[in-house]
């Protein structure tokens, strides 16, 4: 009953490391599988442009022949170089409820990433904080929106037992598209009337030159955040190119200052109330399956909203959420989702409770000294 570790090195390996979680949220009618095209990409270092300063092994545990568990160990140069501290990461994680996989696949993320000068493990981040991050810790009665992570709640004994602690809490907020008070509506329409910047939707004809200006914004607006990463513009465009063919250009602003380009807000449809039928696959039907499907979408989520910091309380964020609620009412929506928003971003969760909207979801950040 020993646990054998492996590195994935062929397409085969690599197709039992991508349907293992069907394994494992077999029978949960939250689970939503993600698009196994979309997975591959991810883990593609030839696709995926993260790997231009990062590096990554991919691994599964096996009982008797079979996979019960994967994990993939990361080294972020950027990081490291923007941080000045030697922290690797793990990402992808997977298992059944059985702690000695658990212990083993972390040993072995633990293992790869040490030699590299690495002396703390952080996750999980699938495989950036740009992607999926965060274990779910509270809110597993509903479905996970867009590009947000979900799990069993017995992942939470594996990496407890396993040694991990946390190290940082996230927040997802639900928002009505009714519920912002009255009060606020009044205060962001008059900010809305007297701001001295420009609010524009994002011009698809110039997509280039926006994604700079929004690569710009974002590593400014974010520098200083827990986490972050600086993006280079082969990141955003990659990230673009995915997003093209669902992004609605009048879920995005900028904000502009003479043609500074200062803030940024990105909403996007949750694709997930659709993609959970198509179970991974999008060939051969699934595209029509997601076609009918997306035009029952009920709510929206803000991913990505920020304003650099000589901009910041001139009212640009409300009039950014104002403009969000606005577009999704016209486009039928009920609610909306605010995430993922760090435990200490005084300022970000104030807004949102001024705003009236609620913590929903939580999830956990780990890490673990190697």
């Amino acid at each position: 009953m020993s646990i054998k570790i492996e590195v994935i090195r062929n397409k085969q390996e690599l197709r039992a490391f991508l349907q293992l979680p069907y394994e494992i949220y077999r029978g949960d009618p939250n689970w939503v599988a993600p698009l196994l095209f979309d997975q591959k990409r991810l883990l593609d270092p030839k696709v995926n442009p993260f790997f231009m300063h990062a590096q990554m092994t991919r691994l599964v545990a096996k009982r008797n022949g079979k996979v019960v568990g994967r994990i993939c160990a990361i080294d972020d140069r950027n990081y490291i170089e923007h941080w000045k501290e030697p922290v690797g990461f793990f990402g992808f994680f997977e298992c059944i409820n059985d702690q000695e996989v658990a212990d083993a696949l972390f040993e072995a993320a633990a293992d790869w990433l040490k030699p590299r000068g690495i002396d703390t493990m952080r996750g999980p981040t699938n495989p950036s904080s740009l992607d999926t991050c965060g274990i779910l810790t509270e809110g597993f009665d509903m479905p996970p929106v867009f590009l947000m992570a979900y799990n069993p709640p017995y992942y939470l004994d594996l990496l407890d037992k396993a040694g991990l602690t946390s190290v940082k809490e996230m927040y997802a907020y639900r928002l009505g598209v009714d519920d912002m008070p009255q009060k606020i509506l009044s205060v962001a329409e008059n900010y809305k009337q007297n701001l001295k910047v420009n609010i524009r939707t994002i011009d698809l004809n110039n997509i280039k030159a926006e994604i700079e200006k929004v690569r710009l914004i974002y590593n400014q607006a974010w520098s200083e955040n827990w986490g972050f990463v600086p993006a280079t513009f082969e990141e955003f465009e990659h990230s673009a190119d995915d997003f093209k063919q669902i992004l609605d250009p009048e879920f995005v602003f900028i904000a502009e200052d003479a043609g500074k380009p200062i803030g940024f807000s990105l909403a996007i449809p949750d694709y997930n109330q659709a993609l959970k039928h198509l179970n991974g696959r999008l060939l051969p039907f699934g595209i029509f399956k997601l076609l009918y499907h997306k035009r029952h979408i009920d709510a929206a989520r803000v991913p990505i909203m920020g304003v650099i910091p000589e901009y910041r309380k001139q009212g640009i964020d409300v009039v950014f959420y104002l403009n969000t609620i606005n577009r999704s009412k016209a486009l039928g929506h009920g609610w909306g989702e605010l995430s993922w928003i760090l435990e200490d971003n005084v300022s970000m969760n104030r807004v949102l409770k001024m705003i009236n909207a609620k913590i929903y979801k939580r999830y956990r950040m780990y890490e673990k000294a190697i």
